[in-house]
């Protein structure tokens, strides 16, 4: 789900949003000010360089796991040529990119991962860039002193109701031991094995089920849950290297942070981290 903010940088508004987790900034809004009137041409235009192509490569390849690095090296040869273009729609199609973004309809534009867009930014002005990295940085700061009130306000809420709820609190922590059919199913996304053994859900699952959350199902886990849950992702490492078929990866894990919340649940050590 995307959150939507604005920060003025030199009289111009720039539109970032948060999208499952990671930062966006629209380098459209960025393009302005060089370009006021054909902002999508200063994009192309960067775009067609190979030092850009390299750089949006690189990131693809230590961030994107689905990155077709096959399409993208016939790319990268033409870059720089007098007859080769390039749109952040066509690489996105082309390479399966996700550090670019692409948005249709009144509003829309190109949005760039933040470092990408950091980058964009320079080549348009250093100026501007270093504008953009401290106006930036102030709505992080913002957004952290938000999450504090609230995660203080969470933190004296659950104390408050804590002997309330205590045993409606273990039956709903507590994983179910899952289906034959769940077992059964090949889930592509390692992420998704885990969230599917501790929570019994995938993030996809998790959003259609929540429209209107914030966040992801791993932002609404409490503390038992990702202390169990980060014990799960090296025992995977581990499993995986076995040689372990999914499947039956599946299962251990289910079974494993089954014990482990039971145990946690009731430690008086967590209970004080409350």
């Amino acid at each position: 789900m995307a959150k939507n903010n604005t920060i003025l940088v030199k009289e111009i508004s720039i539109r970032t949003i948060k999208v499952n987790g990671s930062d966006y900034i629209s380098i459209t809004d960025i393009a302005k000010q060089k370009n006021p009137v054909e902002p999508k041409d200063v994009v192309k235009n960067w775009m067609r360089l190979k030092n850009t192509l390299e750089y949006l490569g690189l990131w693809e390849t230590l961030n994107n796991p689905i990155f077709k690095g096959v399409e993208f090296d016939p790319l990268l040869k033409e870059a720089g040529s007098n007859a080769f273009t390039m749109s952040p729609s066509r690489w996105v199609e082309q390479t399966g990119a996700i550090g670019l973004i692409t948005k249709n309809g009144n509003g829309g534009g190109t949005y760039a991962q933040s470092d990408i867009a950091f980058k964009f930014a320079a080549w348009v002005s250093v100026e501007l860039e270093l504008y953009l990295v401290k106006e930036f940085q102030r709505l992080k700061a913002d957004e952290n002193d938000r999450l504090k009130l609230d995660w203080n306000l969470q933190r004296t809420l659950a104390k408050v109701n804590y002997h309330i709820h205590t045993d409606a609190i273990k039956e709903n922590l507590i994983p179910k031991e899952l289906s034959k059919t769940q077992t059964s199913f090949v889930y592509a996304n390692e992420a998704d094995l885990l969230n599917v053994a501790l929570f019994g859900i995938t993030a996809k699952q998790w959003r259609d089920e929540n429209p209107k959350a914030e966040g992801n199902v791993r932002d609404m886990a409490s503390l038992e849950q990702l202390v169990v849950l980060s014990n799960l992702e090296s025992i995977n490492a581990v499993l995986i290297h076995q040689g372990l078929a999914q499947s039956d990866r599946l299962m251990q894990l289910n079974k494993i942070a089954i014990s482990q919340m039971k145990s946690l649940v009731g430690n008086k050590n967590i209970k004080r981290l409350k």
